[in-house]
């Protein structure tokens, strides 16, 4: 562990140092950060996952930034030009472009205005204006270099412009004020095509950069790219050319003070204004990008959290009009029991047949729950199935398609259904997506689950390392039952990696695990390995009832202490008597009798409350329909029920069973003023709506959270 880089984190993160340095410890030994989460809250001060990881992150940020301050160190050293104060500023910098403003005087150059200059030797009459004369004449000054007066000024003036520009001090100040004072500007450019007035806001738009919303960021960088509109900054460029014309000119009298504000002019415009505005626009899209992968994380945690409706037969359907509507029953277990198509929609209309057809499966597998996938005709498919639908026990529930033809097309997928074709193998997804959303979601990339905004104009790696982040976070959260483990689970699991993954799947391929135990016989599976993962793994089916809770095994010893503490028996695990005595036990009062650390006696006593509890079945039940809505049912001021499909930052898209999602927009959330729509709510939420506006010319509806009085 880097010393240096440690003070810098105690400094910047509020994060305690002992905290600090445990978690960097236990990441260096191979912990994995939902593991030091939940198993070692003692060692860290009970750190949690977002703290950890911002402590893996801005270690290795800083460290980074560390090895280029000491490789420009080096560098300005081997130049002989290294000063013990130019050596602290640059460890004294906070931001890779502060150190890249030190470094820039030293940095060899290209050919450039300045550097032929030199060649002419036109440098010791640069450093005769900047010293500011006020006896003798510009002529005389530029004498004797054995060309024009004029170009030897010329020449001097370009050296004196780069200077200038070189100057860390000047491009610091001049880019924190452009930042703070600068208005970013957008013009639709001539001849223009934007067919669809995607861009309408930003033909003409103006905002300063500081407020600049992320998303408006963003969308101004696409439109500039696919050349809509031209984007300018605009500020006072007599302020800066004033601060310059202080700090540089020495002394007003002298006969070269004309000269030298030709430099300051001619290095604003030539060299410094350009590459800050770039740099300004540079860290204003990088902030707007970490903003944007914030929001599609966080969405995507939820969709993974959605609730499971467990225990029914599933009859997936997956839209479509000219190639038929895929079905596909899935057993209560996520088995492929059966697969049809029929043909509701146009250009076919055999709605007698299809409705024939969907009748017997429903009979046949006493199913109760259909699966309608929200792609091409879907409501055209939720029309013909309310219809069929209407007198039986049966509903049905609308489901984002997302990445389910990605999925279906995958070498996944081919594995396992290789009979099926990519349709069919879509309607399987759909139908499962509603029995255990997150088993099924997690085979998708998680780019193409359709949570985000703006995501293809982010940096896609950083966006594919927080979303691989957010699906560990919740799959580790949620556990795993390790015998019906898929391989696209088990992936995200701490401490997995591919060969024990498929050492595992070739293990209970052969016999199922009758305990957390005999994981350590697969090949592959190392003390470290077991350590890091088994705590997330559930054997149901085990003799020993803690092999079914999040209680890791290294603490059963611990639990047994507690049980017998409070006279209980392992076995009644289930009864309410079991519980009752859980519920009333004091957890301090048994940490400090049993000397056993606060943090996993709480764990342990909420382990043994709940034992193999699914977070998610604390959560509401998604919306079950047996009649569809229409845009001509609604009326303004109507209260409906709804589901959110995607929370951005402009507001939130919610089902409420029309074709397209519904708009809440931030400003019809509270009475209140609220910054982040997520803190009102987020994917998945099953929310009461009162419709705002209608637009039955767009399709489209406005809905509101208040109700008007």
């Amino acid at each position: 562990m880097n010393e240096e880089v440690i003070k810098t984190l105690i400094n910047t993160t509020n994060i305690p140092e002992k905290g600090i340095r445990s978690t960097l410890k236990l990441l260096e030994e191979g912990a994995t950060i939902p593991f030091i989460a939940r198993y070692r809250k003692e060692v860290t001060g009970a750190l949690n996952e977002e703290e950890i990881k911002l402590i893996s992150d801005e270690y290795k940020r800083n460290l980074n930034l560390l090895e280029r301050k000491e490789a420009v160190i080096n560098l300005i050293e081997e130049k002989g030009l290294l000063t013990p104060q130019i050596k602290e500023e640059i460890m004294n910098a906070s931001k890779l472009v502060e150190v890249e403003d030190i470094y820039r005087p030293f940095k060899e150059k290209k050919k450039t205005k300045a550097s032929e200059a030199i060649k002419m030797g036109l440098e010791p009459l640069a450093k005769k204006i900047m010293a500011f004369p006020t006896k003798g004449s510009l002529e005389a000054l530029a004498s004797g270099y054995n060309m024009e007066v004029s170009k030897a000024l010329e020449g001097a003036t370009y050296i004196i412009s780069e200077w200038i520009s070189d100057n860390n001090y000047y491009r610091s100040y001049i880019r924190k004020f452009i930042y703070n004072n600068g208005i970013i500007k957008t013009k639709i450019k001539k001849g223009a095509t934007d067919e669809d007035k995607t861009y309408e806001m930003y033909y003409d738009f103006s905002e300063p950069i500081k407020y600049l919303k992320h998303y408006r960021c963003l969308a101004i960088n696409r439109a500039e790219k696919e050349k809509v509109i031209s984007v300018s900054i605009d500020f006072e460029l007599d302020k800066i050319n004033d601060y310059l014309k202080k700090k540089i000119i020495k002394n007003e009298e002298s006969f070269v003070c004309e000269l030298v504000i030709d430099a300051i002019k001619d290095s604003l415009k030539r060299l410094i204004i350009p590459s800050i505005e770039r740099e300004v626009r540079s860290e204003v899209t990088e902030r707007s990008e970490k903003k944007a992968i914030e929001t599609f994380s966080k969405n995507l945690s939820d969709l993974l959290l959605t609730r499971p409706i467990k225990g029914r037969v599933v009859l997936g359907f997956d839209p479509a009009y000219r190639t038929g509507c895929k079905l596909a029953v899935i057993s209560e277990t996520g088995a492929l029991l059966e697969v049809a198509v029929i043909y509701p929609n146009e250009p076919k209309n055999d709605k007698v047949g299809s409705a024939k057809i969907l009748r017997e499966l429903i009979d046949k597998y006493n199913i109760k729950l259909i699966a309608i996938g929200n792609g091409t005709a879907s409501r055209e498919s939720e029309a013909f199935v309310s219809e069929v639908i209407k007198g039986l026990d049966v509903k049905y529930i609308i489901v984002s398609e997302a990445g389910a033809s990605i999925y279906s097309a995958s070498p996944l997928a081919i594995e396992e259904f290789p009979n099926l074709t990519v349709e069919k193998r879509s309607a399987v997804s759909i139908g499962r997506r509603v029995q255990d959303p997150l088993s099924e979601l997690v085979k998708i990339d998680a780019k193409s689950i359709g949570v985000g905004e703006y995501q293809y104009d982010v940096n896609q790696k950083e966006l594919g390392s927080a979303l691989d982040f957010s699906v560990m976070s919740i799959v580790n959260k949620v556990g795993v039952n390790l015998n019906t483990a898929s391989k696209s689970i088990l992936k995200y699991i701490s401490g997995m990696n591919k060969k024990v993954i498929d050492a595992v799947m070739e293990y209970k391929s052969k016999k199922l695990f009758k305990n957390r135990e005999e994981l350590l016989n697969v090949k592959g599976v190392t003390d470290k390995v077991y350590e890091q993962a088994i705590g997330f793994l559930r054997v149901p089916n085990s003799d020993n009832p803690l092999d079914n809770t999040g209680i890791h095994p290294e603490s059963y010893n611990d639990a047994k202490r507690i049980l017998e503490y409070l006279n209980l028996d392992i076995n009644k695990i289930h009864t309410n008597e079991f519980k009752e005595v859980i519920k009333k036990a004091n957890d301090k009062e048994i940490s400090d009798k049993l000397k056993i650390d606060i943090y996993t006696t709480q764990m342990i006593l909420k382990e043994l409350m709940s034992p193999g509890l699914d977070p998610r079945d604390e959560l509401v039940m998604p919306i079950l329909k047996s009649d569809i809505l229409k845009i001509e049912d609604l009326s303004v001021g109507m209260n409906l029920e709804g589901t959110v499909r995607n929370v951005a930052s402009f507001g939130a898209f919610v089902d409420i069973g029309l074709k397209n999602d519904a708009l809440v927009h931030i400003s019809k959330m509270s009475k209140s003023f609220v910054s982040d729509p997520r803190d009102i709510v987020n994917v998945g939420d099953i929310i009461k709506v009162y419709v705002d506006k209608i637009d039955k010319e767009k399709n489209q509806v406005s809905l509101s959270l208040i109700k008007e009085s």
